[in-house]
């Protein structure tokens, strides 16, 4: 048996790397949770890594994964044996390539990282509805359970391609197992070199098409020979099964395995077993065991092989005693008999002698729900329920099974941690490194797993660590924990934690607040349950040691994380510090050696500054006094519903209590806008103090604000005089009889700093400067008394909307989303929303402003005082354009039909009145801004008019007025994925409105390399910096002629964004709007707090230009930008996505930089002569 290595990584890498192996050429394009594969195959082959035949993959990114599974069967086809990476609605783009493929008996594998298909809901998360879809396809079909499995099984789907020319689905869990790190065994390349059958390898190469030896593919056959030569494959199929498992006995051989088509684990005489595939396994064995220590006899059987289903392996290794059998199915078929492994299972011993055994189908884990061993055992026990559900609460059909106690099953010694953070305070990556340090440096086996919300940033993240001296198979979340960590204060009155300890367990703290301070903050049921389980308590204060160290208040990873290794004491102090440092110059190196120093004084800190708090005896006596929720009555009737029933218990952890019955309004996945004012999350480290004194008046705090999160308000004397006491203010300039105000909702605010960094201030001081959020969220209440009061309609008459300070005075119809604190992105959205919110449609690509536009349980997107607001949808990454078109066609043909009844009614002649309105009506049928006053006055005048026309008006009144149509999207879908349906619907001609919010990456997904990534810059898929210059989208929607095209950068130009807006809108046909959006994933070196800022320097630095091309203006074109005034290199120096190059590769650098300026100033040069042509 061949030796090999231990080494501490997920089950994306280790596809990857056992991929890498057998694999010439990758086709990519990044969705998640599969994108890591492909980003470390990039990587490697950038590092000049060889695969089995002697050369680094060739590697290239498509625009999407239809065009990805394109240039699959291409290179296959010419003969180099190729793989891509996907998942989820990609894997489903990729089908009709699939059938190609294997109709051609081609020897592709697609590794995927199995996902949910997006229904009512989009979900990130994993199920097996995407593998399944491709059952039918024809290509072989292989999972592994667990991480070591990926990185054993991957060269069997890969060895047995070349061998039984069948295309593989390579397949594991999404997030339970891509996305799981654990300590495994992996290949050395050396030792699966001489599995490869290198004469299948040369017949593949030489059935290739190649001129020299021409034959024809892909001809279209009729009804006389299709059929016929369809089954011609059939004993392709028959023989797989058997090359499969010869290669796994040859991989026995090799490693001391026992894999089969199907494996069994469990009692040989088991009475009820299970069939079931993936993550769930694991699971499955350890209850297992721990049942076979208490004398139940249940057994389990593992499918590997899906495709083909061997029905001979399987029924052999069913022991001949059972006679109960679930098959667990991780999926869900609306309207079939039953689920498809059920199926199967149900074919595959009819006529066998277990044909008349008691075969159940149940459903699990949809999304990766949690499957836990106490819901392993509620199947073993029912043996009634022929159809069930696990792992929910189905009070409406009643398919679920009670579950019992949870119940321990890991191994004695498993040491479990648990830390709660703050997404993009970076606790997930630095566990993330803690658990490889452990894994890596020690002999113990180690396992993370990590639990998110579905914030952008800002959000709860939960890390689950396992680390012992056994195999460790719990592939679901820690319930109690040995040791856990609180990194966020305002949690201690929101979850439950320190509860989920076991006794003399650790709960360390990040506050502010002394040992002596302590017990004023804490809830009384957590000093109760400390003092009754004898909990070991530190504190620590992260913020402090994080400005101290010039890590900032919001980086406290690594100082935590040191605290952690020190109290946990795993690594003894000094090894695990200097493993910690090496670890963080090994994550940060690229960002630049003084934020490596940064890291390094921060770990010493944490080690150093722990406190212990003693434990009194007296908080054996304190009282629960519960958790933070409250009861919601102010709001519209559906908002506070569905607040109090489905958002507060989602944010309270408590998702998984819910039952079915909760949904059952909510089931075509349609959900109440306004929900997100609810959370009032309180995140913030500081937020802004608006000093009156030194304000200007200017509006551009509220006009940047990423989070809607500060206001300005014009209140008259009255509403003044009883506002809260200390209600600070000023009189209105221009408008003596109102008061002004900038108001802040700290609960709502996330720190970024956008507003102070952008307030001019007078004579050198800020009117807004970033304080203490702890010293500042008493103000909450000026905010909540503020907001309710009425928008001042003359006060916006008279500074007009169409200027910055203007347009601030109207709500903002988006608030308080997930985004990132200094969000690029949503400063443009939450302006559009305030300029044409109350008759908007929005169809938003998959993406960044989709998770932060509509992620579970809260919507940002509100309402008015009249209950109008944005209408927003999202239907699919790449199809969005198109959707958003099908809105426009939907609204323009209902409202064809009522203008005719219109139109009825005024020959009619009902009324003078009612004639006018008509009129009225008719003549600003087209104009959005316009109609719908028209429609309102016509509406009002139809009531109680005695006409069958007037009557459906009335009837269909929301339907009557001229809406704006909008689609949102980031650079993805613009330039790339989307890019087709993008084109035709600009080229319709129709009066659709299109925004680009340009990251210049794919932000959602991890920051890949897109079309509009600019020459250098290092990203995803870009390893070693982007070779080609940025799509020029602008010019190709220009050359249409009749497109309205602009760019724009808000913090450059504030003016100017609102004036491309305003104009883009009010152009009677299609308008494309590209928005410069900096973003976390380009690494900004002074902060995203400076996202404004940095647009600016783009601008004045050459790097963006900004423009106006409206082809009914007399003159068409006009730069708004003026000549650079900046280096160009000031620009690129400034942030991580450059200067990383640099640092890999200076003289590489140094090349696209030059080039990027180039192109730079052709493009300025080319913009001038359009000025020149349109004048």
């Amino acid at each position: 048996m061949v030796k090999r290595s231990m080494k501490t990584m997920d089950g994306n890498q280790a596809a990857a790397h056992a991929s890498y192996a057998f694999t010439d050429v990758a086709a990519i394009y990044p969705i998640t949770p599969s994108s890591n594969m492909a980003e470390h195959t990039d990587s490697w082959s950038a590092e000049g890594r060889k695969n089995l035949f002697g050369q680094p993959v060739q590697v290239t990114e498509m625009q999407s994964e239809a065009g990805a599974a394109g240039a699959v069967h291409g290179s296959l086809t010419a003969g180099a044996l190729t793989t891509t990476y996907t998942a989820s609605q990609g894997l489903l783009l990729m089908i009709p390539n699939l059938y190609k493929i294997a109709g051609e008996l081609l020897p592709g594998v697609f590794n995927v990282s199995a996902r949910t298909v997006a229904t009512h809901a989009l979900s990130i998360f994993g199920d097996h509805s995407d593998v399944y879809a491709c059952r039918q396809t024809g290509c072989a079909m292989l999972c592994s359970s667990s991480v070591q499995e990926v990185m054993d099984l991957t060269p069997i789907s890969h060895l047995s391609a070349i061998s039984g020319r069948v295309p593989f689905i390579n397949f594991f869990d999404g997030f339970r197992t891509s996305h799981e790190i654990q300590k495994i065994e992996m290949w050395d390349y050396e030792d699966l070199r001489d599995l490869v059958d290198l004469d299948a390898v040369d017949a593949f190469r030489k059935r290739a098409l190649n001129p020299n030896n021409p034959v024809a593919k892909g001809s279209a056959q009729n009804p006389d020979i299709f059929f016929q030569a369809r089954e011609a494959c059939n004993k392709y199929y028959e023989v797989l099964p058997e090359i499969v498992q010869g290669y796994m006995d040859k991989i026995n051989a090799k490693i001391g395995t026992d894999y089969k088509l199907f494996n069994y684990y469990g009692a040989a005489d088991a009475e009820h077993i299970i069939v079931a595939m993936g993550s769930v396994n694991d699971t499955i064995e350890e209850t297992i065991d721990y049942l076979a220590n208490k004398g139940v006899k249940v057994g389990l059987i593992k499918v590997r092989l899906y495709r083909p289903f061997a029905k001979e392996a399987f029924v052999a290794a069913i022991p001949d005693t059972v006679k109960h059998i679930s098959v667990l199915d991780r999926t869900k078929e609306p309207g079939a008999i039953g689920e498809p492994l059920y199926l199967d299972v149900i074919a595959a011993l009819r006529g066998t002698k277990f044909q008349n055994i008691n075969i159940m189908s149940g459903r699990y884990g949809l999304s990766s729900k949690d499957t836990t061993p106490a819901q392993i055992v509620a199947v073993y026990e029912n043996t009634e329920k022929q159809r069930f559900t696990v792992g929910i609460k189905d009070d409406v059909t009643h398919l679920s099974l009670e579950i019992g106690k949870p119940l321990i099953t890991t191994p004695k010694g498993t040491v479990n941690c648990k830390f709660w953070g703050l997404g993009a305070d970076g606790t997930v990556g630095a566990n993330k490194n803690s658990i490889k340090i452990i894994g890596d440096n020690t002999d113990m086996y180690a396992q993370a797993y990590f639990d998110y919300d579905s914030k952008k940033s800002g959000g709860i993240t939960m890390s689950h660590l396992r680390f012992g001296h056994k195999p460790i198979k719990s592939t679901y979340l820690i319930r109690k924990a040995d040791f856990v960590a609180c990194h966020n204060p305002s949690y201690m009155h929101k979850y439950n934690m320190v509860q989920e300890l076991v006794d003399g367990g650790t709960f360390l703290l990040n506050c502010s607040w002394s040992k002596d301070e302590i017990a004023d903050h804490l809830p009384g049921q957590v000093k109760k349950y400390m003092a009754e389980h004898d909990i070991k308590f530190y504190i620590i204060d992260g913020v402090k040691i994080g400005l101290a160290t010039g890590m900032g208040a919001t980086r406290i990873n690594t100082i935590l994380q040191s605290a952690f290794f020190k109290l946990a004491n795993i690594i003894p102090e000094a090894e695990a510090i200097e493993l910690m440092k090496k670890a963080a110059a090994k994550t940060y190196g690229k960002k630049g050696e003084e934020i490596v120093k940064k890291n390094w004084a921060a770990i010493d800190a944490g080690a150093q500054e722990i406190v212990k708090v003693d434990v009194p005896k007296e908080w054996l006596n304190c009282e629960d006094e519960g958790l933070s929720r409250e009861v919601v009555i102010e709001g519209r009737n559906e908002v506070t519903r569905f607040v109090n029933d489905i958002q507060t218990a989602v944010n309270a952890q408590e998702g998984n209590n819910l039952p079915v019955s909760a949904f059952l309004d909510y089931v075509d996945g349609t959900t109440p806008s306004g929900t997100a004012a609810y959370e009032k999350r309180g995140i913030a480290v500081s937020v802004p103090e608006w000093n009156s004194d030194n304000c200007i008046q200017c509006g551009f705090c509220s006009y940047v604000c990423p989070h809607s999160a500060i206001r300005l308000f014009a209140m008259t004397e009255n509403e003044v005089n009883n506002a809260p006491e200390g209600f600070n203010n000023l009189g209105l300039n221009g408008m003596p009889d109102y008061k002004f105000s900038v108001i802040v909702s700290q609960m709502d605010c996330t720190g970024c700093s956008s507003c102070a960094n952008v307030c001019p201030g007078k004579k050198g001081e800020k009117a807004l400067v970033m304080k203490s959020y702890d010293e500042q969220v008493e103000k909450q209440k000026y905010y909540d008394y503020a907001v309710k009061l009425p928008e001042k309609t003359e006060v916006i008459a008279k500074f007009k909307e169409s200027t910055v300070k203007g347009s601030q005075f109207k709500k903002p119809l988006l608030e308080f989303s997930g985004a990132c604190a200094g969000c690029g992105e949503t400063p443009y959205a939450r302006l559009i929303t305030q300029l044409f919110g109350d008759r908007m449609y929005i169809a938003n690509a998959t993406g960044c402003s989709s998770i932060w536009g509509n992620s579970s349980p809260s919507t940002p997107y509100t309402t008015n005082a009249q209950g109008r607001g944005p209408a927003w949808s999202n239907s699919l990454f790449e199809d969005n354009a198109e959707f958003g078109y099908g809105m426009f066609l939907a609204n323009r043909a209902i409202r064809d039909g009522l203008k005719l009844k219109v139109e009825r009614l005024l020959e009619a002649s009902v009324s003078p009145e009612l004639n006018a309105a008509c009129q009225e009506y008719l003549d600003t049928f087209l104009q959005s801004s316009t109609n719908t006053k028209a429609s309102d006055e016509l509406i009002e005048l139809l009531k109680g008019v005695d006409n069958e026309d007037a009557k459906a008006l009335l009837n269909d009144a929301p339907l009557l007025s001229k809406k704006s149509q909008w689609i949102f999207g980031g650079d993805g879908w613009a330039y790339d994925i989307g890019f087709g349906g993008l084109d035709h619907v600009l080229a319709s001609g129709q009066d659709i409105n299109v925004f680009v919010f340009d990251t210049e990456v794919y932000s959602n997904t991890g920051g890949q390399s897109s079309k509009s990534t600019n020459t250098g810059a290092v990203a995803q898929f870009a390893a070693s910096g982007k070779e080609v210059k940025k799509k020029d989208l602008a010019s190709i929607a220009m050359s249409y002629g009749y497109v309205y095209v602009a760019q724009v950068a808000m913090g450059a130009d504030y003016n100017q964004t609102l004036k491309a807006i305003l104009e883009a809108e009010a152009y009677p046909g299609p308008s494309l709007i590209i928005g410069y959006a900096p973003c976390i994933a380009h690494g900004i070196k002074k902060g995203m707090g400076a996202s404004q800022e940095e647009e600016k320097i783009a601008v004045e630095s050459g790097y963006w230009h900004n423009f106006r091309y409206n082809p009914n203006a007399e003159k068409k074109f006009t730069l708004d930008s003026k000549p650079p005034k900046r280096e160009f290199r000031e620009f690129i120096e400034g942030e991580v996505r450059y200067t990383a190059l640099q640092l890999k590769n200076p003289e590489r650098a140094e090349e696209l930089f030059k080039r990027n300026e180039e192109n730079a100033k052709a493009r300025l040069e080319y913009l001038e002569k359009l000025v020149t042509l349109y004048s």
